[in-house]
């Protein structure tokens, strides 16, 4: 099919999604492609684009907070407390399905994940549509996901329909993904929300249980994931040395090598900027011809959680 068609058009990105095409969304996480989620025929096409697995669950999107728990079957308190707080934003809760989400979208799990995005463009289209949208990130299974319109035509722009070009991601990293077991709050995907501030909003610590699955509760808990198509190494302590044409440098910092062939995720130390930057970095590693590439983590805290999560998935060998 012909190349999708990238424009700042709410309107007809909507009217796209009403008769079933495959539409590439920003949001302030990354680009996701949207899909209507209650009609499976459209759901179908989000797999087959990105060629991904049936086991791997999908994010339905929806323009406010009443719509959106709306899907679920039932609300715990906890959860409303999160979405009230931090929606608008770059949180998913895993909630008991209603029962007209297809099983397609829940990868037949008895729980759907949902989320309202922060980007104005994206929230117009879905004030727009009768049903909730479906979109994981817009990029090929298990690549790097993508946080510019351009990535997106890049690696799917002979696959999808339309793309709504709003600007780069702010964030840059996926949404942080939340289930509820009993009185339990379980941390399933680290992500744009830190760990930090959910405890904060709930008054008590949180369970985090990312480990990986042959039958994931969430997107992105799969041990190798956002693969760049080099091999990565993490760095163990020793001291950033510049990197070559041979193997590459990405780093984190003030007081780090500068040449051609090291990319510092932030030269400032701003963990912000380096969750914005961390996905553009890894497609220039993948664009420069690179045999591999050596990664200094960030510090641990805050977004810096979900930045060195990225890391280590993309170092990690394919399943």
């Amino acid at each position: 099919m012909p190349a999708a068609p990238i424009a700042r058009d709410p309107e007809e990105a909507a009217r796209r999604l009403r008769v079933g095409q495959l539409v590439a969304l920003p949001t302030e996480t990354v680009y996701g492609l949207g899909a209507n989620a209650l009609d499976p025929a459209a759901v179908a096409r989000i797999f087959a684009a990105k060629h991904r697995p049936h086991f791997d669950p999908l994010i339905l999107h929806q323009a406010d907070t009443d719509r959106t728990l709306n899907y679920a079957r039932s609300v715990p308190r906890q959860a409303r407390q999160l979405a009230e707080a931090c929606w608008p934003g770059p949180l998913t809760l895993v909630l008991p399905r209603r029962a007209d989400i297809p099983d397609l979208v829940t990868a037949g799990l008895d729980t759907v994940a949902l989320r309202v995005p922060a980007h104005p463009l994206t929230l117009s289209v879905l004030r727009a549509v009768d049903f909730p949208v479906a979109a994981p990130s817009a990029n090929p299974f298990g690549f790097v996901s993508p946080t510019t319109a351009a990535h997106v035509a890049e690696q799917l722009g002979e696959r999808i329909d339309y793309i709504l070009d709003g600007g780069p991601c702010r964030v840059g990293v996926e949404s942080t993904i939340v289930a509820f077991q009993a009185e339990r709050v379980v941390v399933l995907r680290k992500g744009g929300t830190p760990v930090e501030q959910l405890e904060q909003l709930l008054g008590h610590p949180v369970e985090v249980r990312t480990q990986s699955s042959s039958r994931p509760q969430a997107p992105g808990m799969l041990s190798s994931h956002y693969s760049p198509g080099i091999q990565l190494s993490i760095r163990a302590g020793a001291p950033v040395q510049d990197g070559s044409r041979e193997r590459a440098v990405v780093c984190f910092g003030p007081d780090r090598p500068g040449g051609p062939h090291t990319f510092n995720l932030s030269p400032t130390g701003s963990l912000e900027e380096a969750a914005q930057r961390l996905f553009g970095v890894l497609r220039q590693l993948a664009a420069g011809g690179y045999g591999a590439a050596e990664v200094e983590l960030v510090p641990d805290y805050g977004i810096g959680q979900a930045i060195n999560d990225r890391l280590r998935r993309a170092a990690a060998p394919p399943a």
